[in-house]
């Protein structure tokens, strides 16, 4: 099944910031731009990895 997600990208004098809006806490960076999405991608992947089987999303630990 495939899902979209937003992705914002933001370039530095450190090289590129990435993160998802939808998935908090979902950040990735990198010096490269190619390098910065495939590390948002995977990023994605595994923070949807870690939702509960019903894809709600765990409640904050205090």
């Amino acid at each position: 099944m495939a899902r979209k997600a937003s992705v914002v990208i933001e370039k530095d004098e450190h090289g590129f910031y990435t993160w998802c809006p939808e998935l908090k806490g979902c950040q990735s960076q990198d010096a490269s731009l190619e390098e910065a999405i495939a590390n948002i991608k995977e990023a994605i992947e595994l923070y949807l990895d870690t939702l509960p089987e019903d894809g709600t999303r765990l409640a904050p630990q205090p």
